[in-house]
């Protein structure tokens, strides 16, 4: 059963960003497509409360809400203008940097050191994000990294990812001072609520464009809350290690649906690009 929901959770992972980018198309002001996939997710967790024990709260749960709540709050909107600047088959598998980024953070924060395969993953990750751009290799052996600083897309991503590094430790002491899924539950609000209030400030005409937009902003959040349940309940069955090396597939339905829904080039490249990064994903939460 938790590989299903692994599954599932990569899916509606994977989906969440379709549909974002779907959106994104459409012309829909990117800060009212941000608050959507937060605020439209955290109604639908919302329900679960009344189906789960409310634990007992200690400070770790403050700490972390407001440590990896705000963080995550300009996060995820910077990722949703990546998703918006560039092709997702090329922006989206760059998140998979992230695990490198956290093992650097883990260290500093927690103590944490990544062993033989920790590091093998990271090797496995940084010939992935070479491949990504593999064509390039012919105007010089750094190119293909070099490409990458020339999108504002990547910076965007760089930036995000850095910023998810430092929150996923706080997530953790979050979740150690509640529960897994109440701890979903009010970082979601949370996070709703800082993108509201900057929703109100930086987008004009905001509830023209959410009444008008309906039909495909409740969707984006209504995914994204799926997602954080088959997550929640899968790590609950098994050892999160196991759970995140299966949902980490989602970039590579990403390139694939990129492909086919949005005609996106270079799907040779981009998706044995991926493919060899996943793989370091999992190196890395195995070790």
């Amino acid at each position: 059963m938790w590989i299903i929901l692994s599954l599932l959770t990569a899916f509606f992972a994977a989906f969440r960003i379709i549909l974002t980018k779907h959106g994104l198309n459409k012309k829909i002001n990117v800060y009212v497509i941000a608050w959507a996939s937060i605020f439209f997710g955290t109604i639908f967790l919302s329900l679960m409360l009344f189906f789960i024990e409310i634990p007992k709260i200690t400070s770790d749960f403050w700490l972390g809400l407001l440590v990896s709540g705000t963080i995550n709050i300009f996060a995820i909107l910077l990722f949703t203008k990546a998703i918006n600047q560039s092709e997702i088959s090329l922006s989206i598998p760059l998140t998979n940097i992230s695990p490198i980024l956290l093992l650097l953070t883990s260290f500093i924060i927690l103590g944490e050191f990544p062993n033989t395969f920790g590091l093998i993953g990271i090797l496995l990750i940084v010939i992935g994000t070479y491949t990504l751009n593999i064509k390039q290799k012919k105007n010089g052996f750094w190119q293909p990294f070099k490409e990458l600083t020339k999108h504002k897309a990547a910076k965007y991503i760089f930036i995000s990812i850095i910023l998810w590094s430092i929150a996923a430790n706080f997530d953790k002491i979050g979740v150690r001072g509640s529960s897994p899924l109440f701890w979903a539950i009010c970082f979601m609000g949370y996070v709703a609520l800082g993108l509201t209030v900057i929703m109100v400030i930086k987008a004009k005409n905001f509830m023209k464009d959410i009444k008008s937009n309906m039909k495909i902003l409740l969707p984006i959040g209504f995914v994204n809350g799926l997602s954080s349940i088959c997550h929640m309940t899968a790590i609950s069955l098994t050892l999160v290690n196991y759970v995140i090396s299966i949902k980490r597939t989602s970039s590579i339905m990403v390139v694939i649906m990129g492909a086919l829904l949005f005609k996106e080039k270079g799907l040779k490249e981009r998706l044995l690009a991926v493919i060899i990064m996943t793989l370091g994903v999992i190196m890395i939460s195995l070790g």
